[in-house]
């Protein structure tokens, strides 16, 4: 996997564990049982596991979010960037809530809506006049709220915060979602950017670019907290 080699860009691990980390220290949360799932799921559990918190660890890929849980009665669902690509968000917030136990919490980041806005800018550049859907959508604080509603939590929490990334070229930012898995998970098959669209990606990408020749690109990273009773 792109993730394992050498070097592998993970900044995106590293900011979602933190901030996990911080808010469970924050709601002097202190569960018996926790379950951790997707980017950055095994170092968050350790972290977990140095505190008493018997912890199981869903590696992404390794669970159906879409379907009933195997087991519950968690304390704790931290859920790392696990549901920004499910097709049935609301259910799956379902069965996370049906996995807690009572007076279980779940915090699940996101990549939420307004990100990327310099990779937009240089996708829009490249098609012209015909811009096809290259980025899938994403939810943003309002809409996360009212789905926590829906998904039976009996309080809801919803905020964001921003994630700002320096980067020389296009292709480097490219190349970093990529070994992150965080390409476009479109079920329809866009048409490929040709050789003079790219040529224009990259020429607009570094339009705001600095002094040093680097374009900050920021993710706004969606945050939605539950509890259950």
């Amino acid at each position: 996997m792109l993730q394992q080699r050498s070097g592998a860009a993970d900044w995106l691990a590293d900011a979602l564990v933190e901030d996990a980390l911080e808010r469970i220290e924050f709601m002097r949360l202190e569960p018996d049982r926790a379950l951790v799932l997707g980017t950055g799921a095994g170092e968050l559990g350790k972290m977990l596991e140095r505190k008493g918190v018997r912890v199981t660890v869903a590696e992404p890929g390794s669970l159906d979010l879409e379907a009933p849980y195997p087991v519950g009665g968690f304390g704790l669902i931290a859920s790392l960037g696990a549901l920004d690509t499910v097709n049935d968000l609301p259910g799956a917030l379902i069965h996370q809530r049906n996995a807690l136990g009572p007076g279980g919490v779940m915090i699940a980041n996101l990549v939420g809506a307004g990100s990327l806005p310099r990779l937009r800018a240089a996708l829009l550049a490249a098609d012209g006049e015909r811009p096809a859907a290259r980025l899938h959508p994403a939810v943003d604080a309002r809409s996360g709220a009212a789905l926590l509603q829906r998904a039976g939590f009996s309080r809801q929490v919803a905020d964001s915060w921003t994630l700002r990334l320096r980067f020389g070229s296009l292709d480097t930012l490219v190349a970093d979602l990529r070994t992150q898995g965080l390409t476009s998970a479109l079920a329809d098959v866009t048409p490929p950017v040709t050789k003079a669209g790219l040529e224009r990606a990259r020429t607009a990408f570094l339009d705001d670019a600095d002094r040093h020749g680097r374009v900050v690109e920021t993710l706004e990273i969606l945050t939605l907290t539950g509890w259950r009773d």
